[in-house]
């Protein structure tokens, strides 16, 4: 059965790859992007198939007018996928109270808002699937990268609420945990205004595995997800959470045992007593 989807951050790397696999499976698609431009050659290959239209995330009237394109052209969404977003680099203290502002204006206010604005079409439809793209971080802390860590935090946070509220609408919600992947996610990440040189030792060194990606062949590649969130778009079932690439069960595996023996610990102690 074809399904419709909304995808935010189509420009490149995995939204635009997975833009170009649902197209080439028969879905209909609005593409989004802020220069939405960048999208013509898609458009033109899967013409009636691929709509783009300009959507900047962090603009509530674009969030609506993405939605009333999607409604316009295929009338209704199935699947949205909120994919756009940025790294703000930088150790806690050096990161202001504007480049943390901004960080989750995109990352967080904007998933937020594109959803909000699709709920009134799912709950006409009596069905639709959120899908938040988060990362590894969004459970493991990375030295360097408190904002980016805290907006997935709280995306994960969002969707597991929406999940529990609209369950009963037939809205599906699933989180999806990339881990490293070979996108300009490195090269477009913001830098601090202000470093801290105390803060070297620890953040600069993931400063330079990011850096390092994209010519780090063990990298996993945006297809490999278009491939994943493709295929997850076809399940009756969908999970909460999905990890996606090799790295990223790692990743959380890890961070999942090394929690359970600190709760385990702690309990033990007797440390939750202590109020």
């Amino acid at each position: 059965m074809t399904k419709r989807w909304l995808v935010t951050g189509c420009s490149s790397g995995l939204g635009r790859a997975l833009a170009a696999r649902l197209a080439a499976e028969g879905e209909q698609v609005v593409a989004t992007a802020r220069r939405p431009e960048t999208l013509d050659d898609l458009v033109a290959q899967y013409p009636g198939t691929v709509v783009a239209t300009a959507l900047d995330v962090r603009d509530p009237a674009q969030c609506a007018e993405a939605v009333g394109r999607a409604v316009d052209a295929f009338g209704g969404v199935d699947v949205l996928v909120n994919n756009a977003a940025y790294g703000q680099f930088g150790a806690f203290e050096e990161v202001s109270d504007a480049e943390l502002a901004a960080q989750f204006d995109t990352n967080v206010f904007g998933p937020w808002r594109l959803t909000r604005a699709v709920l009134p079409v799912w709950r006409a439809q009596g069905r639709g699937h959120a899908i938040f793209v988060s990362s590894v971080a969004g459970v493991v802390p990375f030295p360097g990268l408190a904002a980016y860590t805290a907006s997935k935090f709280a995306v994960e946070g969002a969707a597991e609420s929406l999940a529990i509220e609209a369950g009963h609408l037939g809205v599906k919600v699933t989180i999806l945990q990339p881990g490293g992947f070979a996108t300009g996610y490195a090269a477009n990440l913001a830098m601090p205004a202000h470093r801290i040189a105390d803060y070297a030792p620890a953040a600069d060194g993931m400063l330079g595995a990011l850096r390092g990606m994209n010519s780090n062949m063990e990298v996993n590649s945006p297809e490999l997800f278009a491939d994943v969130v493709w295929r997850l778009g076809q399940l009756e079932s969908p999970p909460l959470r999905l990890p996606v690439g090799p790295d990223s069960e790692a990743f959380l595996e890890a961070a999942y045992d090394a929690r359970r023996r600190e709760y385990d610990q702690v309990v033990k102690a007797g440390h939750h007593t202590l109020a």
